[in-house]
């Protein structure tokens, strides 16, 4: 995983001279390729990034390796040279020199994915490296968050961000907004299902659905139980199933298993309940071959994963987000790997 994304990052020249992105999409042999699936994207993105910085503050707390840390910096460097004046993230970057895509539809500025997982990357940046520069960003975009309205499964993110900086920051004027933000996730349901927006209909996609573990691990903060019986209800309604078919279906990623493991995890924390830990465990396997394709998604000898599976067949390709997913949901495995690893930019990176 952190061999692949080592391989998938790229300096960005225009974001300052230490600083660089990751490759969106790419083959099995990192070579890059651009994302076109919404008109032209470009090549890297503030989205991909700040999931790669929170992975590698996790990875660098636990190993206290100097490159580690570098890499992170550098990574920040793109995410904080992405933001606007008024606080909103531009996400894509057309090509290596830096061309920001400022007028895509999945690369505009507004409170979006790429909005919300910036405030997540430099919140752990900040409290993890001290930056600073990590803070005042993290301030500037906050106020978009919290006086503009979100979808559910942005609103998650929002959440998470408020739950780190009130625990481990003390900043407490989260909170209410914070209480805001949960019941809104709370109350956007069908039936027992919690959904990903309110217009959803049908079972709602697993990709970036994290809602019941973000509503788990939000209980005990806000001193507010019913938010649990909540998650639970939703787990069993919809995580537990897709967890027990071994994600089954047309297509299943990375994203859509990792983001079912961190709820998973969550409720396990919240209650104690091995039944969770278990599911976890089951989906944890989906990575080596408890899939449709009944193949490993994770290449542990070529440090790569998949994109993900296609009806019964493994994608050939492994881009950003499939490595990054991994790492979160295998991250004892990431540790590991980092722990006997070299330096991976002591060599210019490929062209």
């Amino acid at each position: 995983m952190l061999r692949q994304l080592a391989r998938l990052t790229r300096p960005i020249a225009a974001a300052g001279p230490d600083a660089m992105a990751v490759a969106v999409y790419a083959d099995r042999r990192g070579s890059s390729i651009p994302a076109n699936e919404s008109g032209r994207e470009g090549v890297a993105c503030v989205d991909d990034a700040a999931r790669l910085l929170e992975v590698l503050c996790d990875v660098w707390t636990q190993t206290q390796l100097p490159w580690v840390e570098r890499w992170a910096r550098a990574t920040l460097a793109f995410v904080l040279w992405m933001q606007e004046p008024d606080g909103r993230w531009i996400n894509f970057v057309f090509d290596w020199d830096g061309a920001r895509n400022t007028h895509g539809i999945t690369s505009v500025t507004g409170e979006n994915f790429w909005h919300a997982r910036a405030l997540v990357g430099v919140s752990h940046a900040w409290l993890t490296f001290g930056d600073e520069r990590a803070h005042d960003a993290l301030r500037l975009g906050l106020d978009r968050a919290i006086s503009r309205p979100a979808p559910p499964d942005v609103r998650a993110l929002h959440v998470l961000t408020a739950r780190r900086l009130i625990a481990d920051a003390g900043m407490v004027e989260l909170e209410a907004p914070m209480r805001t933000w949960v019941r809104e996730l709370a109350a956007c349901r069908e039936g027992d299902v919690l959904k990903n927006a309110e217009l959803e209909t049908g079972v709602p996609h697993l990709w970036a659905h994290i809602q019941e573990g973000v509503l788990a691990s939000s209980a005990t903060l806000l001193d507010d139980p019913g938010l649990l019986e909540v998650a639970i209800r939703s787990a069993d309604a919809l995580l537990a199933p897709a967890v027990e078919r071994a994600f089954a279906g047309p297509t299943s990623s990375p994203y859509d298993v990792g983001a079912c493991i961190y709820s998973l995890d969550r409720l396990h924390e919240a209650t104690d309940d091995e039944r969770w830990s278990r599911l976890a465990t089951d989906a944890r396997a989906w990575f080596d071959g408890r899939n449709a394709a009944g193949a490993p998604v994770y290449d542990r000898r070529r440090g790569l994963v998949a994109d993900g599976v296609d009806e019964d067949r493994v994608s050939a390709n492994s881009g950003a987000e499939a490595n990054i997913q991994a790492a979160e949901a295998l991250f004892a495995d990431a540790v590991a790997v980092a722990l006997r690893m070299d330096d991976p930019f002591d060599e210019p990176a490929e062209a």
